[in-house]
């Protein structure tokens, strides 16, 4: 019975041991980022960003975005119009805080990588694809989102435009 319980305990070992390799490489936030988001008017950033990334260009199975942003954070260059997109009328910072997005999938692409997802944004869930490049620890990515998508603002209003550009740069360290 003892010469079968050593090699069926090795084999475990073994087999537990190679499970810890799979994981992917753990990533911390370095404190330069940069979250900008740009439109006809407004334009602007956010601070606030944290998270857990979990990236490995050879193991993308493994890896995994888990960040948010705090809302009350944004910054137009207008303290009034900060004031006002922080309001009921706009993002809501109050009742909504946070701006979430949790990856389900990060895949290869031609020019990079692409993480699709859940954004979580002023109390409305969607599934989202986010184009990313991942050069000398630090991920890039420029993407669209449909403020109208996410009940932000009057969806008729004239002055600012459904569609914001979001350009973020996230140096990482490990």
């Amino acid at each position: 019975m003892k010469k079968i319980i050593y090699p069926v305990a090795a084999i475990l070992l073994i087999a537990g041991s190679a499970f810890t390799f799979i994981q992917a490489q753990d990533w911390k936030i370095a404190d330069n980022y940069s979250v900008k988001f740009e439109s006809k008017d407004p334009s602007g950033e956010f601070k606030g960003l944290k998270g857990n990334i979990k990236f490995d260009a050879g193991n993308l199975a493994a890896s995994k975005f888990n960040v948010s942003i705090d809302v009350a954070s944004i910054n137009t260059g207008n303290g009034m119009q900060n004031t006002h997109a922080k309001s009921a009328n706009w993002f809501d910072a109050e009742k909504y805080p946070s701006i979430i997005f949790k990856s389900t999938a990060i895949a290869k692409t031609a020019s990079g990588y692409q993480a699709t997802g859940t954004l979580d944004m002023h109390g409305v869930q969607k599934e989202i694809s986010i184009p990313f490049t991942f050069n000398n620890n630090t991920f890039a990515a420029t993407f669209e989102v449909n403020r109208n998508d996410f009940g932000i603002g009057k969806p008729d209003h004239d002055k600012v435009p459904p569609a914001l550009k979001v350009s973020l740069s996230v140096p990482v360290t490990k």
